[in-house]
């Protein structure tokens, strides 16, 4: 197995084959992931909230909107090429049931919302996801092969490779 990039709440990161970026503990929060398969060039972000404001000065990479942009520039910087990119998303999980009973008014399907929002402005396919639910995820993505496996402790049953 390769070296594992750690992606930690709010933040992304980029890398190259066979790096494998890994985020854990996806609740509300999106994990998002970029891939060129060409060049084997690829990111994952974990997300915490829907849109960026103007007036926030906060880390640009907790926003779902403006981290697929981020990221996407640091692909290109890194060699991938705008058309080729595909998305996979997951997480978006309604982890606070008494706050919010309806799944489709929950941070985390907004933010799996805004995701798929964003990527079809900047006209990025998304290929595949798993959103929603009442349970926490881990996400490992491998750059040498595109594959983003999907884990939850306490629900083996939603374990999965995107």
């Amino acid at each position: 197995m390769s070296e594992k990039g750690h992606v930690g709440i709010s933040e992304f990161k980029t890398g190259r084959a066979p790096e494998v970026l890994v985020t854990y503990g996806l609740g509300s929060c999106l994990g998002i992931t970029l891939y060129d398969s060409l060049k084997k060039v690829g990111g994952l972000a974990h997300t915490l909230l829907p849109l960026s404001r103007p007036d926030d000065r906060g880390r640009a990479s907790k926003y779902v909107d403006t981290a697929i942009r981020l990221m996407m520039e640091e692909l290109i910087s890194l060699g991938a090429d705008r058309t080729r990119l595909v998305a996979k998303i997951s997480g978006g999980a309604n982890m606070f049931e008494p706050l919010h009973p309806s799944e489709t008014e929950g941070i985390g399907l907004r933010n799996a919302r805004a995701a798929r929002e964003t990527l079809e402005l900047l006209g990025i396919p998304l290929l595949a996801e798993d959103v929603g639910g009442r349970h926490g995820r881990t996400v490992e993505f491998d750059l040498a092969t595109g594959e983003v496996r999907v884990r939850s402790v306490c629900h083996p049953d939603a374990n999965r490779t995107l």
